[in-house]
């Protein structure tokens, strides 16, 4: 059966996406659409490219993610990062991400969103210097770009470039450059792009959420200035998802609590890796027992 799928960011966590997808794949479930934010752009890319759980599972477990991380080999020293976050709004560039990306894509013979069918990818984005949210590739237009000629590896890597960690993207169009960073910022799992009130669903539609559910997440602890940030950028992150999900009543959501793992945990072994991918899997084999539609 043809369904639609939301995966939501998460940075390094995001591994645990693939076991979820596994686990649907098992079930008899094929992907027509697919969306996601940061993390979960780049599952959600692959899979619309074709990729299987299974080869997914073997590109993250052989990855050596530190060689993404791009820093200017021209400043050894460590403490010059924060130089580089002042001046160059992140300690690393992304180009590394996007060219792996690319890479990956273009193997299945993705260039551009004109390789994919139609509305079969989206992905969420922030543009920093506008202050909107940004629905890739649908939004190009405002910008006078043809979605039809941007690189999807650069729209994957727009939704995951994390604030401070990777430099933001600059969209360059006839209104000037623009600054976009992770989607997260303002919507880390979309799934109302796919299932919007009062409008009926072309097919069924099953989300991936890399957190608790609803019920059973945990209050924010904030004693000291460092959690106020945390806490503050939490609740940015996911106020405005929370309140959707919570009028759905989460019963098309896979939630994959992921405690204990940082976003930015990118020296993970590969014991860590495989682990991360069988809690998405068992989460996911638990919800699809349940699971009516």
């Amino acid at each position: 059966m043809d369904i639609d799928g939301v995966f939501s960011g998460g940075g390094i966590k995001g591994l645990a996406l693939i076991g979820a997808y596994q686990a649907i794949e098992e079930k008899g479930l094929r992907f027509k659409r697919v969306a996601g934010t940061s993390a979960g752009a780049i599952v959600a890319a692959f899979i619309a490219a074709g990729y299987t759980s299974s080869e997914l599972k073997s590109i993250m477990e052989e990855m050596n993610i530190k060689k993404l991380l791009d820093s200017n080999s021209l400043i050894p020293i460590p403490f010059i990062k924060w130089f580089r976050i002042y001046y160059r709004l992140g300690m690393y560039k992304g180009a590394a991400l996007e060219n792996w990306i690319e890479g990956k894509l273009k193997a299945r013979g993705i260039y551009t969103f004109a390789d994919l069918p139609e509305k079969s990818l989206r992905v969420i984005a922030s543009d920093l210097s506008n202050g909107r949210l940004l629905v890739l590739p649908d939004d190009l237009e405002k910008y006078g770009i043809s979605p039809e000629t941007f690189p999807v590896a650069r729209a994957i890597r727009m939704s995951a470039s994390l604030p401070y960690f990777f430099e933001p993207v600059k969209l360059r169009s006839l209104e000037g450059v623009s600054l976009v960073a992770d989607g997260g910022i303002l919507s880390n799992f979309p799934m109302w792009l796919f299932d919007r009130e009062n409008i009926k669903k072309v097919r069924p539609v099953i989300g991936v959420k890399l957190s608790h559910n609803l019920i059973e997440r945990p209050k924010h602890k904030v004693d000291n200035a460092i959690e106020l940030y945390t806490a503050l950028f939490q609740t940015m992150k996911d106020a405005h998802d929370s309140r959707y999900i919570s009028r759905k009543h989460a019963k098309n959501i896979i939630f994959i609590p992921t405690e204990g793992v940082l976003t930015t945990e990118f020296e993970l072994s590969k014991e860590k890796k495989s682990e991360l991918i069988q809690m998405g899997k068992f989460q996911g084999e638990t919800f699809l027992q349940k699971w009516t539609y």
